[in-house]
């Protein structure tokens, strides 16, 4: 297991709210910028981000808007508008070109940054995302309804989730993670945020269109988010024309649950697009 590191909260304060966000700052190789998937904080990457820094890579981890350390209450909790805090924080940090990996809902994030900038994003990651997903079915999209109210109003369903999402290797630390997850879902004000999650579109339509910038697919075997992972995963690559790679094991969190895994693919292709 990758040894975990601690940095001191910076934050930006960006229209509508204000963003925490950590910075590894003195490395030289090309920044990466890892974004949490909904519901969850930036300490996701808690065991994934000692290993891009041993290999010389400046890493930045980004809090969503409604979680971590940054402010509860936005308007707008899209992948779209996570995307422009994405840019802003590049901006803020006087970054010209960086990687950018996005976990489940922030896979959206990634493709609309590249096609917003695609001056600025040297190369996407997609780690388990909703992207190009196969269509739900009527019972699929019932069942997702009732999921997404239960996980308003009954925190602890999404720890009952997160103990199935890590299938194989849940993390030495995983306890207290969940307990954090859960807890953060109870405090005043968060309803509104993990209901702008819930009630949003994880999975746009159309923005992997003309995209060229170079991508990789990042996909746990056993993510019990789709019932046919590698599926998915084949439909992103093809869309993206990206490498597509299947962690063995894996559910929805392989930076976590197989760091070192998830590192040996991730960083050959931080090197080429570097």
């Amino acid at each position: 297991m990758a040894m975990t590191q601690t940095f001191t909260t910076q934050y930006l304060d960006v229209p509508g709210g204000r963003l925490a966000y950590d910075d590894t700052a003195t490395e030289t190789g090309l920044p990466v910028v890892l974004l949490p998937g909904m519901l969850d904080s930036r300490t996701v990457y808690r065991h994934l981000r000692p290993l891009l820094t041993a290999a010389g890579h400046r890493v930045i981890t980004l809090d969503l808007r409604g979680f971590g350390e940054s402010s509860i209450a936005w308007s707008d909790y899209s992948p779209a508008a996570i995307a422009e805090d994405t840019l802003a924080l590049l901006d803020h940090l006087g970054i010209g070109r960086a990687a950018l990996v996005g976990n489940s809902y922030t896979g959206a994030t990634v493709l609309r940054a590249a096609g917003l900038a695609p001056e600025r994003v040297a190369g996407i990651a997609l780690v388990d995302a909703f992207v190009e997903n196969l269509p739900p079915t009527a019972v699929q999209r019932a069942l997702l309804k009732v999921l997404g109210l239960a996980l308003v109003h009954v925190p602890a369903v999404w720890g009952g989730y997160l103990g199935k999402a890590y299938p194989t290797a849940k993390p030495a630390d995983f306890a207290e993670y969940r307990s954090a997850a859960v807890a953060a879902l109870r405090t005043p004000g968060r309803k509104q945020a993990t209901r702008g999650y819930v009630a949003g579109d994880s999975a746009p339509t159309g923005w992997a269109a003309g995209l060229r910038c170079p991508a990789l697919v990042l996909m746990g075997s056993q993510d019990p988010d789709f019932p046919d992972p590698a599926a998915v995963a084949e439909r992103q690559a093809v869309a993206l024309k990206a490498r597509k790679v299947m962690i063995d094991g894996a559910g929805h969190y392989p930076m976590a649950e197989f760091p070192q895994a998830t590192a040996d693919a991730l960083l050959p292709f931080l090197d080429e697009v570097a």
